[in-house]
């Protein structure tokens, strides 16, 4: 899978930036920032209640 890389970045912002004007970037950046924030918070989540139901497994086959 090919990467974005700088020059596709640039773009990406020239026309997020044209979309939603220079009040409204900080605040669309704010949202994103939390968003990936509580996807990061509940993937952990979820791996490690998936490694704690193993654990107890193992344990049980013992």
């Amino acid at each position: 899978m090919p990467s974005i890389g700088v020059p596709g970045l640039i773009i990406i912002l020239v026309v997020a930036l044209l979309l939603f004007g220079p009040s409204k970037l900080p605040e669309l950046g704010r949202a994103v920032g939390t968003t990936l924030k509580e996807f990061k918070r509940a993937t952990r989540e979820l791996t490690a209640d998936d490694s704690d139901k193993s654990q107890k497994e193992g344990e049980d086959k013992r």
